[in-house]
């Protein structure tokens, strides 16, 4: 029998290669896996998110009043939660998905919405908010800045989730890079539902009156 032949430099390089992290913690730069995957954290005051290892990501506690804040991990499935149509339309929002958060710093609450452009803010009053706590309770433990109610009411879903403030970014990440046209195209609502699906199977179910935190 022949000698096998060891692979060429050439070969193992692009082994090696193939094999590099493709994201790096933006605080150490140590190699982490890809979104989503990997650790978030938040700058309040400019709401931008970094990418972090686990090990940077302890440093910095979800609720420590420091620079940056860990986003959260948990993901909640808001069962029995109440919102009927008129108080939807209170909150004066001009598409059927958004998320609404309260911000530390000026303790004030926000909604935005995904759009082509980006996350988009509605500048309209949000007289509903009240409404809307009132009826479900658990929206008290939101966690300011990293944690967001979720809201999909686009045709006939109707899907409710407290979630990370980075997987709120992500749906608005996948508009952005696939609308197409003035009404986004069957591939983007393809995609916007199977993001909610695979929410939906990665979530625990937490009822909507409940008060109970993880």
């Amino acid at each position: 029998m022949g000698q096998q032949a060891e692979p060429s430099l050439e070969i193992l390089r692009r082994f090696v290669k193939e094999r590099e992290p493709a994201e790096r913690c933006e605080l150490c730069a140590e190699g982490i896996a890809p979104h989503p995957y990997h650790e978030h954290l938040l700058e309040p005051e400019e709401r931008q998110l970094m990418c972090s290892c686990t090990a940077c990501a302890l440093l910095f506690p979800v609720e420590a009043q420091k620079r940056f804040r860990r986003v959260p991990r948990r993901l909640w499935s808001l069962t029995d939660f109440v919102m009927t149509d008129s108080m939807w339309d209170s909150l004066a929002i001009p598409v059927k998905m958004a998320f609404l958060l309260t911000s530390a710093p000026s303790g004030e609450l926000h909604a935005y919405y995904p759009s082509p452009a980006g996350a988009t803010e509605s500048l309209l009053t949000l007289e509903g908010w009240g409404e809307l706590l009132e009826a479900n309770s658990t929206l008290s433990s939101l966690l300011p800045d990293v944690e967001a109610l979720l809201i999909n009411r686009v045709g006939d879903r109707r899907d409710y989730f407290i979630a990370p403030i980075d997987r709120c970014y992500e749906l608005v990440g996948l508009l952005r890079v696939h609308w197409r046209g003035l009404s986004g195209g069957t591939e983007v609502w393809a995609r916007v539902g199977g993001f909610f699906d695979e929410l939906r199977g990665a979530a625990r179910s937490k009822p909507a009156q409940g008060l109970v935190r993880a």
